[in-house]
């Protein structure tokens, strides 16, 4: 379809053009740019590698090693061809490799990539924010991988071969970037051909079901209930978010500071709880977060945390909230803190066995 300029007099018709005719290569422009501006083809998508090849018996590499926001792998491959060639074969070989890929391995991998591109950020902690997540999850991490294509355009044949596979469940989508001269400058239409846009929300709405169910089906999440006493009180039944809110609390309460709890878990990641300096109702609690974030700061969702006006927690002239996100490892966090401040008076045991 071709763009033209709009003007009071004219329509007039911008010329199609080659990125070999403008000179723009795959790897050194195309892809240089694309993985500094990932969200032109991908939105919420973090890149984790480039030229990815960390495999035996094998020289092929993936262009870009993305991560997006379901904690799925993301193998995007890049040509400048009007047909995107044999891309979508060369993809599905490059998913098949990364399929195992662990959350650790995938820090590891981040980690290299941060350090070529000269960045300071701690890989960890930095897919941590951009999954939302306060520890890692390897029953959740990478459950699928899917396959983005970007190419100047697509052969009948590939076309035809991703809408069959994508019926078969697998995840392809095909982005068309399109150059355009007009006169000198270098334009670019980008549009995502597979699937139609129009069609998408439904397929994203079949696929998450789909994703969803396998994930019940091979997650392993620890859903035990505590019970809880503290200073004689009983708190029966309680999640562990609760468990661990109904603690935390008591303990501040007698002046042990958040540092110390935390210390005192064993718990390395950065999350466990967010603070503003002074003290502070939750609306203007949030409202600071919310502006840090706006600034380049961490990302914040009031939504996982506990931050009501009852819940914030006051601690040496400063506001807390604690995460009310936990994981398997919550109920050795909470054995841990309990050991470490034995005279609180609090023992927490899964619900239904005896004290």
């Amino acid at each position: 379809m071709p763009i033209y300029e709009l003007n009071s007099e004219h329509i007039v018709k911008i010329n199609e053009t080659t990125f070999e005719e403008v000179g723009l290569h795959e790897r050194k422009d195309l892809q240089k740019l694309l993985k500094n501006q990932i969200e032109v083809i991908a939105p919420d998508m973090l890149v984790i590698s480039e030229e990815f090849g960390e495999w035996e018996d094998s020289r092929r590499r993936i262009d870009l090693l993305g991560l997006d926001k379901d904690a799925n792998l993301v193998v995007i491959e890049l040509k400048r061809t009007e047909d995107g060639g044999h891309m979508e074969l060369q993809a599905i070989r490059y998913a098949a490799m990364v399929s195992t890929m662990t959350f650790d391995k995938a820090v590891e991998v981040y980690s290299g990539y941060l350090r070529k591109t000269g960045s300071n950020e701690d890989p960890q902690e930095s897919m941590l924010n951009f999954l939302e997540w306060d520890e890692p999850d390897e029953e959740v991490f990478a459950q699928d991988v899917r396959i983005l294509l970007v190419s100047a355009d697509f052969g009948k044949e590939l076309t035809t071969a991703v809408m069959w596979l994508n019926d078969r469940d697998l995840d392809i989508r095909c982005i068309r970037i399109k150059p355009y001269d007009d006169n000198g400058r270098t334009l670019v239409d980008v549009q995502q051909v597979i699937p139609l846009p129009e069609a998408e929300e439904y397929t994203i709405q079949i696929r998450e079901k789909q994703q969803r169910e396998k994930v019940a089906r091979k997650s392993s999440r620890d859903y035990t209930r505590f019970d809880v006493a503290i200073e004689g009180q009983t708190y029966q039944s309680q999640s562990k978010r609760w468990t661990m809110y109904l603690i935390v609390k008591h303990l501040c309460s007698l002046a042990i500071t958040p540092e110390q709890i935390k210390q005192a878990a064993q718990l390395k990641y950065a999350m466990f709880f967010r603070s503003v300096e002074g003290e502070h109702k939750s609306k203007d609690f949030v409202s600071q977060l919310k502006s840090l974030q706006d600034s380049g700061g961490r990302a914040f969702d009031p939504n996982r945390y506990f931050c009501s006006d009852e819940e914030l927690i006051l601690s040496k002239g400063n506001t807390y909230a604690l995460t009310n996100q936990w994981g398997k490892r919550t109920a050795t966090m909470i054995q841990n803190i309990i050991t470490a401040f034995p005279d609180k008076s609090i023992t927490c045991v899964p619900s239904g066995i005896e004290r």
